[in-house]
């Protein structure tokens, strides 16, 4: 369980803060909520504890670990193989998994694609929805501005292996 003021993710809302944990009555069961106020914007959402797991909600990865995910947006390391016939579900269950290493290759995958042909109205929504995740849990592991670590991530899409250069 997670507690109050954690940095966390949501698979498909991005990085936010626990504000708090409440607990409220739904069909006359009492069942306690997460209370996160996502990074961008002022929105709040409310995550069942008892489902958190399931739903992927994890910590912001640790400063270590997030080269790799900037090895994976420039297109380093092994190659993903999207399944062409179904690549917008393929790709969506990448981003319901929570890791932050299949959002990257979802990133990765759907801006390689966009170079090859017009990306779906559903594919286009989602490679933002990737971007904005990565960049949020960016701008929470080197405490940079949002708008910042967007435009980072974008560019190392679109130029593959050129250098996304962050302070340690």
């Amino acid at each position: 369980m997670f507690k109050e003021g954690t940095a966390i993710v949501h698979p498909l809302q991005g990085a936010g803060i626990i504000e708090a944990i409440e607990e409220h009555n739904v069909l006359n069961e009492s069942h306690k909520y997460y209370v996160i106020r996502l990074s961008t914007g002022s929105m709040k959402i409310m995550v069942p504890v008892e489902l958190s797991e399931k739903i992927g909600l994890r910590e912001i990865t640790e400063k270590e670990e997030f080269g790799k995910v900037i090895a994976i947006l420039k297109g380093e390391g092994e190659k993903t193989v999207v399944n062409w016939k179904s690549p917008y579900s393929e790709n969506l269950l990448k981003m319901k998994e929570g890791s932050i290493y299949k959002v990257a290759e979802v990133a990765c995958n759907l801006s390689l694609r966009s170079k090859e042909k017009t990306l779906s109205i559903e594919e286009k929504r989602l490679f933002e929805n990737a971007c904005n995740a990565i960049a949020t849990e960016m701008a929470y592991v080197y405490q940079m501005k949002i708008a910042e670590a967007d435009s980072m991530v974008r560019k190392t899409l679109k130029d593959g292996r050129a250098q996304m250069e962050v302070s340690k």
